[in-house]
């Protein structure tokens, strides 16, 4: 699902013209990227929580020439799906390749 999908199903749902479900979309997205610029930990209940973790400096390879590398410290972002999620995505038949 793409983003201006999700505003049209909000909309659409709720009844809201396209411009007020997009600012409540981007007010959700805005509200989620600003507490994790702080550091802190999103928890949607039932959905799952956005967090950070701290990598630490470590060495590398690089793939082309196999050549060390020093990989400098940063912090990654992880989505962990929350168990109700999970278990409707559990429960979809599966796909073949």
């Amino acid at each position: 699902m793409t983003k201006s999908a999700l505003i049209g199903l909000v909309a659409q749902q709720l009844k809201l013209s396209r411009k007020d479900a997009a600012a409540a979309v981007d007010t959700v997205f805005e509200s989620i990227a600003h507490s994790l610029e702080g550091g802190h930990r999103v928890e949607l209940r039932g959905f799952g929580s956005f967090g950070l973790k701290e990598r630490r400096e470590r060495a590398g390879r690089n793939p082309k020439t196999g050549e060390s590398v020093a990989v400098d410290a940063k912090r990654v972002m992880f989505f962990k799906t929350g168990m109700a999620l999970r278990k409707r995505v559990d429960t979809l038949p599966q796909h073949e390749n």
